[in-house]
């Protein structure tokens, strides 16, 4: 999940170094916003016959500073009478690590395999299965990228034209790829995508610049020097399951479908009389964040994690004594719970049925005036990875027949897995994805410290603190959406995932007519800035750089106005069954090694908080959602309280993964939790 750009500019061409410095640059810090863990950029210099590649684990921006990227730069541009003598060329990358971690240079992008120089955005989900499969290609890396271009290099061996085997290798791949790739025998770059998520500026005569978005090309055009040069420019998507071949010195540039390989110039005579030399130097920065490495896997077989495992309790013969509603599953602990004679909860009592939508042709009627015929996108689709939201997006792609973009937002919580998931659904539907990625080390320290405040004085009630990062989604999501001139949102919110008890601990009893699951009523924002003073002022170390960012969360969730919003489960009845029969063998859903659950496993903060809740109230979010399904008759009483049995249980992998990127000792505060006075 990363941004790739790059340019080309023909031999003979206007462009200053001024212009392409710049126009490099702009589309280098705007990419920054897909991701600040690790970069790099290939420069392609045709005088020497050799590509220069400067990568590490430090944010692009970084990069662009570093005196080999001016070096290099300079030495890519060949002037005669202020036009270019030869072509330039060059690509680069932002990175949102995924797999193989940015601290091995080898792991960080662009990738050399080969004598092929490449960059990609996406997660190849096969990997593995495809370099067991063949056994003839020899692995170096971790990072998923490299069987693509090892696919291809053996392809080309076999005979085959760039693009006949760059589109063989796509095609073998499952995930999401975007991408860009030069080749030391070939004046050629090819750019292919199977899910939408490349774009190309070009004025088809001897300028092409590419991005994973289209709102980072249009920003790069306000560069008047670049736009004067130009003259007629277009920019257009490279549709999914389609890419462009670039023949570089002679500038010819035509459209290839994957499926059919079918392209002008891809052909044998563009190989080189000698091959170009790839040249790699490598940046690394000593302050990154190494717990990035972490790798649940690895803690199976290790006799300090299986000490560690056993700190987490579970006290399942003390929590099923709990006095429980009749009807659904909630305890005596629940807040503001009051029971009648039968022992019916007043949650019980207030409910109103919720799983009863409107018709789907209600809904197809609604979005209509908001579909485009010029085959531009016209809805964004909130896509957290999660099993509605994938739900969500399959509707709107396959049932609605809308031309989404999946939205995600990385705020340092979206799990391997999730992003792993995201892909596997984006590839097979061939949907663009963008993602925003926060400055996650900041955000990640700023939950450390509210974690360790919290400690020293643990309230049920602050425990949301922890999640404020990533309410930011709502923002990022307006401003997607403006971006790409979208009006409309489809959001895969489930009304049965209320969880008022999160409020309730912090004093605030249950609005039972709200409108949505995450309306809060004025007078319960104003209770709740009063309950989360009190604790700044109680335990001081609240007081921390998250403030702003903790404020802007909830301005973003509660106050920000939200225009053109549908919820697809509104209109569509959400069927807990026929959603994972979906997911698990339409989509290959990857499921989490530590729950039988496929609820909230992407959600890399769930885990933790839900420790946190059954171990001091006896529930959590488990019981509220299981209850919301006794209530509407989807389920009985009796299986509900099978499923938390299971459900509530300490996921010890994925909390201990929590801690250690949010740099937390595990054993010290699942200690402090433990002691932390029961409710029962």
């Amino acid at each position: 999940m990363c941004g790739i750009f790059g340019i080309v500019a023909g031999k003979k061409s206007p462009y200053s170094f001024k212009i392409i410095n710049n126009s490099l640059k702009r589309l280098a810090l705007l990419s920054e916003s897909r991701g600040k863990d690790s970069s790099g950029i290939c420069f392609r210099n045709q005088e020497k016959k050799k590509y220069n590649v400067i990568k590490g684990d430090i944010p692009v921006s970084t990069l662009a500073k570093k005196d080999k990227y001016t070096f290099y730069l300079r030495e890519a541009i060949h002037y005669n009478k202020s036009k270019l003598e030869k072509p330039f060329a060059a690509f680069g990358h932002a990175r949102l690590v995924t797999n193989g971690s940015q601290l091995n240079a080898q792991n960080t992008q662009p990738v050399i395999k080969d004598g092929l120089i490449g960059v990609h955005n996406g997660i190849i989900v096969n990997s593995d299965e495809l370099w067991a499969k063949h056994s003839d290609m020899q692995r170096s890396y971790e990072i998923d990228t490299e069987v693509m271009l090892a696919l291809t290099r053996k392809k080309m061996n076999e005979g085959a034209a760039a693009v006949d085997a760059v589109s063989q290798a796509i095609n073998t791949v499952y995930g999401t790829v975007a991408t860009a790739l030069f080749f030391d025998d070939r004046n050629e770059c090819v750019l292919a995508t199977n899910n939408g998520s490349l774009y190309v500026l070009t004025n088809r005569q001897d300028f092409v610049a590419f991005a994973s978005e289209a709102y980072i090309l249009k920003e790069l055009i306000k560069f008047k020097d670049l736009k004067c040069k130009l003259g007629e420019y277009f920019i257009s998507q490279v549709r999914p399951n389609t890419g462009y071949h670039l023949d570089i010195d002679n500038f010819t540039l035509a459209g290839f479908n994957l499926h059919t390989k079918k392209v002008n110039q891809a052909n044998i005579s563009n190989l080189l009389p000698n091959k170009f030399e790839v040249e790699s130097e490598n940046y690394s920065n000593d302050t990154c964040d190494k717990s990035v490495l972490v790798n649940i896997e690895d803690y199976k077989n290790n006799p300090k994690v299986q000490h560690q495992a056993k700190f987490l309790e579970y006290q399942w013969d003390r929590i099923v004594n709990l006095k429980r509603c009749t009807k659904c599953l909630l305890p005596e602990t629940f807040p503001f719970i009051a029971y009648d004679q039968q022992g019916v909860c007043n949650y019980c009592h207030n409910y109103r049925i919720k799983n009863n939508p409107k018709s789907f042709e209600e809904l197809q009627k609604l979005v209509d005036p908001y579909r485009k015929t010029n085959g531009q996108p016209d809805v964004l689709v909130p896509f957290s990875g999660g099993r509605d939201s994938t739900y969500t997006l399959h509707l709107v792609k396959e049932e609605l027949g809308l031309n989404p973009i999946a939205f995600t937002y990385d705020w340092g919580m979206v799990t391997d897995l999730a992003r792993r998931n995201i892909a596997r659904v984006c590839g097979k539907l061939g949907v663009e994805n963008i993602i925003v990625a926060a400055d996650i080390h900041w955000k990640r320290e700023n939950i450390r410290k509210n974690i360790a405040a919290w400690l020293k004085n643990p309230e049920l009630g602050m425990i949301p603190l922890f999640m404020a990062g990533d309410k930011f989604f709502f923002y990022y999501a307006n401003m997607i959406k403006k971006q790409n001139n979208i009006n409309l949102n489809i959001w895969g919110i489930n009304n049965l995932e209320n969880t008022d008890f999160k409020t309730g601990f912090a004093g605030l009893p249950p609005k039972f007519d709200k409108k949505r699951i995450y309306s809060l009523s004025l007078m319960n924002q104003l209770k709740l800035f009063g309950f989360v003073g009190k604790n700044l002022i109680q335990s001081p170390g609240y007081v921390n750089q998250s403030i702003l960012d903790s404020l802007g969360s909830f301005a973003s969730r509660y106050i920000a106005p939200k225009k053109d919003y549908y919820h697809m489960f509104d209109y569509y009845r959400w069927d807990e069954n026929e959603i994972e029969d979906l997911i698990l063998n339409e989509y290959k859903w990857e499921t989490a090694v530590d729950t039988k659950s496929t609820w909230r496993i992407g959600d890399g903060t769930a885990s933790f908080y839900n420790y946190v809740y059954t171990t001091v109230a006896g529930f959590c979010e488990n019981d509220t959602f299981r209850s919301n399904q006794i209530r509407e008759g989807m389920i009985s009483r009796e299986r509900a309280l099978e499923l938390i049995e299971e459900e509530n249980k300490p996921r010890f992998e994925s909390i201990k993964w929590y801690l250690e990127i949010v740099g937390l000792d595990f054993e010290d505060t699942i200690r402090r939790i433990n002691t932390m006075p029961k409710l029962y």
